[in-house]
Formats: C-alpha cells, sequence, structure tokens
C-alpha cells in the first residue's frame, strides 16, 4: 500500500533529547514546588507594590525632582529580579544550602565589623554598605546567616541535644574536677550554649550599629530555632524569665540605651512626649489607621502620608495601609501573612529530614516575627523601633533576600511529602 512507504513521526519518547550533565544534574532539586505557598508569596508582593505606588507618590515627587513613581520603579525591578531568583533558588537541591552554613556566618560577621568602620552614609547610622547605586544592610544577611547555621548545626548534633550524654571535653572533665564532680556539663548543655554564643554575638553586632529592632529581630529568630531544635523546655522558662526582668528594666531606665532608643521608649510610655519629635510619626500613624474606620478611605485617598507619616514607603506603610484599606482590607492582608507562616510550618512538618524542616519553618517564622513586630509598632503596641514590614516597605536588596528565602522553602516543598496542587 502507498500509506506503509510514507514515513511515521517518531514517538515523542524516541526523540533524542537533550540532558543535562550528570555533574550539573545532582544539585538540581526535582519534583514540584508547592503552589499554594508560591501563590500566597506572589499575592503579598503584588499587594506589597501597589501598595508601596499608593503611600509613596507624594513624598517620592517632592523628595526626587518630580518623579513620583521613583520608590515604585526601583522596588519593582527588585522585585522582578527577586522572583527570578526565588525560581532559580527553589530548583536547587536544597541540601547543598548546608555547604553554605559556616562560610555565610562567617562572612556575616565580617560585614558588620565591616560596616562599623566604614563612613556613616545615612545619618549617623553604620548601618549600610554602600556599593556604587546599591546599599545594602548586612543585618538583612545576619537573619538568613542564623537560620541557616541554627538548621545545619541542628540536625548535625540532634543526638547531643536531645540526650542524656556526659560531654566529654576536656573543659568538661576540668570542671568537674575543680567541683568535685558536684558540676557535670551534659552535651544538651554545651550545644545550647554554643547556639546561644552564636545567635549573641551577631545580635551584638547588629546593636553596635545603633539598630535595636534588627538586634530584637535576630533574638527573636534565635529563641524560634533553639525552641526548633528541641532543646529542654526549662530552658525557655528560665529565659522568658530573665527576659521580662530585662525588658521591664531596660523601660524603667531608658537612659541605659542609646539617645534615641532611650528616647522613643520615653515616647512610648508618655503619649505626651515630644509630639513634633520622638512621638512625630507615630501619632501620625495612628490617625492614619483611625482614618480608615471599616473599609477604608479608598486606594490613592490617604491624607496622612501627604508629609505627615514621615517617609510612608518604608516602616509606617501599614498604617497607609489601614487608612486606604480599612480594617476589612488590613486583616485580610494579615491573614495572608498568617496563611503564609501557616503553609511553610506545613512544608517543614512534611519535609524529607531536619535540616530541611528547621530551614523552611525558621525562615518563615522569621517573616512573621518581623511581620507583628512592625505592625506593633505602627499601632503603638510597641515602641517605635524602626522595623519594616515584609514584601511591603522599600528596600530593594531587603525584598530580594525575602525572595531568595522563599526560594529555600520552595526547594524544601519539592521533597516534602504534600500533595502538590
Amino acid at each position: 500500500m502507498a500509506n506503509s512507504a510514507v514515513k511515521r513521526k517518531a514517538p515523542q519518547s524516541a526523540v533524542k533529547r537533550k540532558r543535562i550533565p550528570a555533574k550539573y544534574a545532582r544539585y538540581l532539586a526535582t519534583g514540584g514546588f508547592d503552589v499554594p505557598f508560591l501563590l500566597l508569596v506572589m499575592a503579598i508582593l503584588t499587594i506589597g507594590l501597589v501598595m508601596l505606588f499608593s503611600s509613596s507618590y507624594t513624598y517620592a515627587y517632592y523628595n526626587n525632582d518630580g518623579d513620583s513613581a521613583y520608590y515604585f520603579k526601583r522596588q519593582f525591578v527588585f522585585a522582578v529580579m527577586g522572583v527570578v531568583a526565588m525560581l532559580l533558588v527553589s530548583k536547587v537541591r536544597y541540601d547543598f544550602f548546608k555547604i553554605a552554613a559556616i562560610p555565610l556566618l562567617g562572612v556575616t560577621w565580617l560585614l558588620l565589623l565591616a560596616v562599623l568602620v566604614l563612613p556613616a552614609n545615612f545619618g549617623d547610622f553604620h548601618r549600610w554598605i554602600v556599593i556604587g547605586p546599591i546599599s545594602f544592610q548586612p543585618s538583612e544577611i545576619a537573619k538568613l546567616a542564623v537560620i541557616l547555621y541554627c538548621a545545619w548545626g541542628m540536625e548535625r548534633n540532634r543526638s547531643k541535644i536531645i540526650g542524656k550524654s556526659v560531654n566529654k571535653s576536656s573543659f568538661a572533665q576540668s570542671v568537674e574536677k575543680l567541683t568535685n564532680g558536684k558540676i557535670v556539663l551534659y552535651d544538651s548543655f554545651v550545644q545550647l550554649c554554643l547556639f546561644g554564643l552564636i545567635i549573641a554575638i551577631t545580635a551584638g553586632l547588629v546593636y553596635l550599629e545603633n539598630h535595636v529592632s534588627g538586634t530584637l529581630l535576630i533574638l527573636g529568630i534565635g529563641v524560634v530555632m533553639l525552641y526548633l531544635g528541641e532543646f529542654k523546655k526549662h530552658w525557655f522558662i528560665i529565659l522568658a524569665v530573665v527576659a521580662v526582668a530585662a525588658i521591664a528594666f531596660v523601660i524603667l531606665n531608658p537612659e541605659i540605651l542609646e539617645k534615641y532608643a532611650g528616647a522613643r521608649i520615653t515616647a512610648w510610655l508618655d503619649k505626651d512626649y515630644d509630639p513634633k519629635g520622638a512621638r512625630w510619626q507615630t501619632n501620625n500613624s495612628l490617625y492614619a489607621i483611625g482614618s480608615g474606620g471599616l473599609f477604608g478611605v479608598g486606594l490613592g485617598n490617604s491624607k496622612q502620608k501627604h508629609l505627615y507619616v514621615s517617609e510612608p514607603q518604608n516602616d509606617f506603610i501599614f498604617s497607609i495601609v489601614c487608612e486606604e484599606l480599612g480594617f476589612i482590607g488590613a486583616s485580610v492582608i494579615i491573614l495572608l501573612f498568617a496563611l503564609l507562616v501557616w503553609r511553610g510550618i506545613v512544608i517543614g512538618i512534611h519535609a524529607k529530614d531536619r535540616f530541611g524542616a528547621l530551614l523552611s519553618m525558621g525562615i518563615v517564622f522569621q517573616v512573621g516575627v518581623q511581620t507583628a513586630l512592625n505592625i506593633g509598632v505602627v499601632t503603638d503596641t510597641l515602641p517605635n523601633t524602626g522595623i519594616s514590614l515584609p514584601f511591603f516597605s522599600y528596600g530593594g536588596t531587603s525584598l530580594m533576600m525575602l525572595l531568595f528565602e522563599m526560594g529555600m522553602v520552595l526547594a524544601v516543598s519539592r521533597y516534602s511529602r504534600l500533595t502538590k496542587k
């Protein structure tokens, strides 16, 4: 038959495909990532970009030669680069991140030391390193460095952390001899001290930058990681008592802090203190929140962003969100953040190993803690510590770091025991 002479097209499976060389393929993740988590990230990011433009165009117009979209355009570029980075990172096998645990911590400490000796670029604060048109805060890298190091170290030393073995180091034996056996150092206690020291050094270096909010955030992340690492619960009771005592002492004696930080605590306690100075931003933030009511004044219609809330695109952007979108809109955004944290915890719970679980949950807890602290400051529940709202506040390198971290969570989700949707 004539048809039998016609060549049939080879099936797709028979077509020779290009394959990634084995030496590179072993670094790439397989399987699908968690779509709900990605959708939550993209939803929060999109809303954040819209609110950044709405809150910043007046301030941008007066401070950037009439360019109302100045902050939005820069943030949008970083958002696009960040999303690309997130998707690329999500393709990397997350167990390879372990390799970076110690080097990243070392580099972070060097950067935190370097920023202290470099000239101040923004006021009198030594927080930023400027390279050409790009500036970044080493404290942003420090958050990930602490999470990654703890996830790596706590997986590696889990048997010591949860066990009851006596530490066999020469130091431990010397302590036991000096005390005639009255003090015995267990491996779990030694591990707690080691991780606590790493967290304390990192937080201390950030504090030297006069960056109280960053210090509190790193300490908060550290405590969360210690808890997830399954250290004995009685240590957290002791830590809570010490923390409450320390906080009470600082509140009663704000002068022990740097001048600007002490003034902010005084302004938080005394609502009539320096209304045109230390309380100016907080008062106008509360005016904005109160003006929003239930449904808000409408997107773009905020009055407080017109040079009342200073730099509304930064730490106090949530007050403009409340004014324009109202209680309902603000609640929806808080719900989205809560769902993001919840989904990250679910991914961690179903991760294939302990490192993936600690990495995923540590990253989303960082987002949750930072969001809670920001909202607490904006609503005057906490002293004004100058902490940004993730995905909303202006800051290109900070946004890229966040999206990079979201990519790490997506990489963990590729191997989690979850039904991919």
